[in-house]
């Protein structure tokens, strides 16, 4: 099916294997069929996999040339219905087996999926399920090259100083306070000047499929630090906070 889309969601559709991942999870989801909400749907690519397994879908999407194509995408599948709303002020009227919201990006820190799932999740049923089922976020110590904040989005060059540490788990169908910090404790593996760290974000689908970091699908978060410099074997303690949904400003670090 050729899809009508904006530039952006253009480069969306070209990561094949973003799409495979999304594909694959629906295509294994194994309850309820009869409600599904597709939250943010872009140019619509997720809700048409939904299409061949579910009695209804809704799809929201707050952006107005982003929705028309969506619209446009998936007008002559009679099981789908495409808003063009905020899915934060739409007044969800009916309890849905299966939400999907692919608004992801690195440690969910610049998009909305956390706020949009706490209030969203109101309107899933007791036995409902979210694709995707939650993420796994990890951090290592490095020197970057480009001492600001930025994404490796494959043509980044920066050295690993550390171990990887898997510092937060998230379970989508739990509740999630925004606001997050925690101490990071890394083991320095390498001699070499401190002055970034680095965060990866897994993407849990379901239980058998996790995808790392994809071209378009949370590309690592490259965070300038103080510089200093380490030896191998020495331990450095980080604070990391940030507020998921509010922006890479409410990003605040500080070597303890």
């Amino acid at each position: 099916m050729k899809f009508k889309t904006t530039p952006y969601h253009n480069d969306l559709l070209k990561d094949k294997e973003r799409l495979s991942v999304f594909y694959q999870a629906i295509k294994e989801y194994d309850s309820s069929t009869h409600l599904a909400y597709d939250l943010g749907c872009g140019s619509g690519v997720l809700t048409y996999f939904l299409t061949d397994y579910f009695d209804e879908i809704i799809s929201l999407e707050i952006n107005k040339k982003t929705f028309e194509c969506a619209k446009d995408n998936l007008k002559d599948f009679p099981n789908v219905a495409v808003i063009n709303s905020d899915v934060l002020n739409y007044e969800f009227t009916k309890k849905a087996d299966l939400i999907v919201c692919e608004m992801l990006d690195t440690a969910l820190i610049d998009e909305e999926e956390i706020p949009v799932l706490e209030y969203a999740k109101k309107f899933l049923k007791e036995d409902g399920k979210i694709i995707p089922q939650g993420v796994i976020n990890a951090a290592e110590l490095v020197n970057l090259e480009r001492h600001y904040l930025h994404w490796d989005e494959g043509n980044i060059n920066y050295q690993v100083l550390s171990n990887h540490v898997i510092y937060d788990e998230l379970n989508f169908l739990n509740d999630i306070n925004p606001e997050f910090k925690t101490n990071l404790r890394l083991k320095v593996t390498k001699d070499g000047i401190l002055n970034g760290l680095k965060i990866t974000t897994y993407t849990k689908l379901n239980d058998d499929i996790i995808a790392g970091p994809l071209p378009m699908l949370n590309p690592p978060l490259l965070i300038p630090l103080d510089e200093r410099p380490v030896k191998v074997n020495d331990f450095i303690e980080v604070e990391l906070k940030y507020i998921m949904g509010n922006g890479i400003e409410s990003i605040e670090t500080k070597i303890l």
